[in-house]
């Protein structure tokens, strides 16, 4: 479904500039959402939880301590009242008094890599009956994923975390541990899918450093560079990753999600790029030319067959989505535009975000869950045409403020919030895409698909009917 208003054009980005300020999140809000998880165990009849972290899971810990695991897996275990106790290995020890909270800290040596002293360590179940599980006690765990009717009748006993820790609370408590990671990541109200403004301050500082850094990146390029040199001109300044730089360049590119290497690019290359920090991802797809005059002849309608109805219905998701608007509406957007099967396009389009790149997704056929205040979106509709048309790709971040959220940031973050509406203004004046109020773009590429990557200045756009 192509829309007759789209058009490629010659579109000025503007330097929406970068952060002076950094949001921080005080320990007040972390005991908060401390409070919060235990009145919902409470309400489930769950004694005690326990979260189990690693270094790629680590984000339902973070997001409740400020603690991420680094190198070792972390335990963190919640009772009814008083202080949690987060065991952690030699090398999570000192950095784990970065949490604001009163933590009893435990250390558990077999956390640490092979090969590093264990002699000092007191064993796993002294740890976990210390910290409150005993015989009789009901005990939720949290790890990275929950599941559904999907996997069978027993769902809730479906635990991602290691076997000799389900087993070993079985044993102690006289009863399997349940799966409880809906607590925090559930689409609907699960504790990560509403955020606060310091969250939400501390996400749009991510993405605006990601996106100027991937801006740096499109600008750099040039026929003979290699992969690995494309992603040092962005000068990624050290914000944690959520996502491995990736470069999937000429025939690499049906790879998808592969690092950058020393392959040189080359004129007429498809060419995937992306980059995720906790709070943001910035991804950008096209072809390495100029125009399409570089292309091979037989796909030199790119712009006309794939982008335009691409960017067609990614405005439409963008002037649909609000306060109150399900995610099956926004399904329906896509669905309606890009569902023939030429598009490919088979993940959800659009997902919450948080410090991990994808927390769930709300964006499902007939879902009927409202987006509320302080929901954090990526904006990820990705075609796979799997073809020689490869794909078209603009993933940024958003979020969803109402008067009183917006108010707030306004206020607290006002160094944010410019720069948030001067990437509204320009999305509607430069790009035809017009925002419901509630609507906070975070990145600095704001909505900006240059098909033809070597001419970044040449851009979608929608023009008045």
């Amino acid at each position: 479904m192509q829309d007759p208003r789209v058009e490629l054009a010659n579109v000025e980005l503007p330097d929406f500039g970068e952060p002076a300020v950094e949001p921080h999140i005080e320990g007040e809000e972390y005991e908060g959402r401390l409070a919060a998880m235990r009145s919902r165990a409470a309400d489930r009849g769950l004694d005690v939880l326990v979260v189990y972290g690693d270094r790629e899971h680590f984000a339902n810990l973070a997001f409740l301590t400020a603690f991420d695991p680094r190198f070792e897996e972390a335990l963190l275990i919640v009772g009814a009242e008083g202080a949690p106790t987060l065991a952690v290995g030699n090398e999570c020890w000192a950095y784990a008094a970065i949490s604001p909270l009163r933590l009893e800290r435990r250390l558990y040596q077999p956390f640490s890599l092979m090969g590093q002293d264990r002699s000092r360590s007191v064993s796993l179940e002294d740890i976990l009956r210390e910290a409150g599980v005993a015989a009789g006690r009901t005990v939720g765990i949290v790890d990275w994923k929950y599941h559904g009717p999907e996997v069978g009748p027993d769902a809730r006993y479906w635990i991602n975390a290691p076997a000799y820790l389900v087993e070993m609370i079985s044993e102690i408590c006289g009863a399997r541990p349940v799966n409880a990671t809906d607590i925090l990541m559930n689409p609907r109200d699960g504790l990560r899918a509403v955020n606060s403004v310091d969250q939400l301050a501390c996400f749009e500082f991510a993405a605006t450093h990601l996106s100027s850094a991937m801006r740096r990146m499109l600008r750099g390029f040039r026929p003979g560079i290699t992969e690995l040199e494309a992603v040092q001109a962005g000068g990624l300044n050290g914000l944690p990753l959520s996502l491995h730089p990736v470069l999937a360049a000429g025939p690499r590119s049906v790879y998808g999600l592969v690092s950058p290497s020393s392959r040189r690019l080359e004129l007429g290359d498809p060419l995937l790029l992306g980059v995720g920090v906790w709070g943001g991802l910035c991804a950008r797809a096209g072809f390495f030319v100029h125009d399409e005059s570089e292309l091979p002849e037989t796909i030199r309608d790119y712009v006309d067959r794939l982008v335009k109805p691409y960017f067609g219905a990614i405005v439409e998701w963008y002037e649909r989505i609000g306060l109150g608007i399900t995610g099956g509406e926004l399904f329906e957007v896509i669905d309606r535009r890009l569902g023939d099967p030429f598009f490919g396009v088979s993940l959800n389009p659009g997902h919450l975000t948080h410090l991990d790149e994808w927390v769930h997704s709300p964006v499902y056929a007939e879902s009927d869950i409202e987006l509320g205040s302080g929901t954090a979106m990526q904006v990820d509709v990705i075609p796979a045409t799997e073809g020689p048309y490869f794909s078209t790709n603009i993933e940024d971040g958003i979020a969803l403020a109402d008067e009183s959220l917006r108010a707030a940031f306004a206020t607290r973050w006002p160094e944010a919030w410019s720069r948030i509406q001067a990437r509204r203004a320009f999305m509607d004046d430069e790009l035809g895409i017009h925002l419901k109020p509630e609507v906070l773009p975070f990145s600095n590429l704001a909505a900006h698909l240059t098909p033809f990557l070597l001419s970044p200045g040449r851009a979608m756009r929608l023009v008045a009917a």
